[in-house]
């Protein structure tokens, strides 16, 4: 799938979580709310790595699919923060990350 796509796709799954909650996502939720994926994405790999309590283990396929979903979720509160910091995503990554690669 174009990055383009997967962009448009998120933002508008945001724009619903707004008009569906009522929250507001401003540049200060955004950021918050990219901190808390964050740390949900370390207690899945905490989970996954078993070295959480031992009642919080998964069996292995499924606890990796819950480090998918919480990464997911990183990757898609940070598409959110750069609209809301006018970053053009593609781009940034472009230059950062791939340069002359593509």
């Amino acid at each position: 799938m174009d990055f383009k796509l997967i962009q448009d796709a998120v933002l508008a799954n945001a724009d619903d979580y707004e008009k569906k909650y009522g929250v507001k996502i401003d540049k200060e939720f955004a950021l918050l709310k990219l901190v808390e994926e964050i740390g949900e994405y370390m207690q899945a790999i905490l989970i996954h790595e078993r070295r959480s309590r031992p009642e919080k283990f998964l069996p292995p396929a499924e606890s990796k699919k819950e480090v998918g979903k919480e990464l997911a979720d990183v990757v898609g509160m940070a598409i959110v923060n750069a609209r809301l910091q006018g970053i053009d995503l593609e781009e940034a990554l472009r230059h950062k990350w791939i340069k002359d690669r593509i």
